[in-house]
């Protein structure tokens, strides 16, 4: 077998823990197509009873799929989605668990990242500290992160009565979900409390890579201002309505992961926290949008609060 076919198959034996009458579909996009069918071929290479589906791009994370995809979804046991921009937080995906299918997502995935960095890490590990991390997020009052050259720009995240979720890109039973390559603690903030701001430093889904630090100001809950080029992107992306409430605050828990401009990787590494906007209600929250936009920022200090 070559690398690929290994890795691929290493995937399957040590994260997805799946028998081998399961029933797959790869869905992947006109962007990701030739690694959706690879990664595909791989499978079918490996003995899985496997279909591929491909749809036209999505022109942000969050956005629906087709309804045939939605559809097809629920037709299988286990569902791979290989896609340039996230279908994590859809109500199609929602809607698949709910019909006993697992999801596993990989929006903006490269060939380098499933032979590389974060998918070649110790998933033993990974799932125990994402676990410790999700239980800490659970028990916390609220969050203040502290980020700027100075240290003077604060953000502080109510999160009282919230659920955190570990992503350990651990994958045990049916209804199972996240993302792959993964590595994250995250939760829904209470709606409507955010208050602060926050320095991004790393990059943000569907920009890449930011140019230099980019602001963002949070009043009551909402994205008011983001400063620079790429603020002003992000406030296009996001619109005018509810895309711009606060909808999450991820903690990375993955010790391989890099931080190279793709938001599938850059939210897991070590020593970086995101917060996003958008949508929720898949993970506990309240907020409906056509849209889930991830903002990275690199070694920020986080003070806790709890009871």
């Amino acid at each position: 077998m070559n690398s690929f076919q290994q890795t691929v198959a290493k995937l399957m034996k040590n994260n997805v823990f799946a028998e081998k009458d399961t029933i797959i579909l790869v869905v992947t996009d006109h962007s990701t197509e030739a690694l959706g069918k690879k990664f595909n071929e791989a499978l079918e290479q490996d003995g899985w009873n496997t279909n591929l589906q491909i749809m036209s791009d999505r022109s942000k994370s969050g956005e629906e799929p087709s309804e045939a995809i939605s559809e097809a979804m629920l037709s299988y046991d286990l569902v791979f989605c290989l896609t340039k921009h996230s279908l994590t937080h859809t109500a199609a995906r929602k809607n698949a668990n709910a019909h006993g299918v697992s999801v596993i997502t990989m929006p903006g995935i490269t060939e380098d990242m499933i032979l590389q960095g974060a998918m070649s890490a110790d998933y033993k590990r990974v799932e125990k500290e994402t676990n410790e991390m999700t239980a800490k997020l659970t028990k916390a009052k609220a969050v203040t992160i502290t980020t700027g050259k100075e240290k003077n720009l604060k953000l502080r995240i109510p999160l009282e009565g919230r659920d955190g979720i570990a992503s350990t890109g651990i994958f045990r039973g049916k209804t199972a979900s996240g993302n792959l390559p993964s590595g994250e603690a995250y939760i829904a903030p209470v709606e409507g409390l955010a208050e602060g701001k926050i320095e991004i430093n790393g990059s943000m889904a569907g920009i890449g890579l930011v140019d230099g630090p980019v602001v963002l100001t949070v009043e009551k809950g909402r994205l008011v201002q983001a400063t620079g080029e790429q603020g002003e992107l992000l406030l296009t992306l996001l619109g005018e309505g509810n895309g711009r409430l606060a909808a999450e605050l991820g903690i990375g828990t993955n010790h391989a992961a890099r931080i190279t401009g793709n938001i599938l990787e850059d939210e897991k590494a070590y020593e970086t926290v995101h917060v996003a906007f958008g949508s929720n209600h898949t993970f506990g929250g309240m907020n409906k949008a056509d849209v889930h936009i991830d903002c990275v920022t690199k070694k920020p200090q986080l003070d806790w609060e709890f009871e």
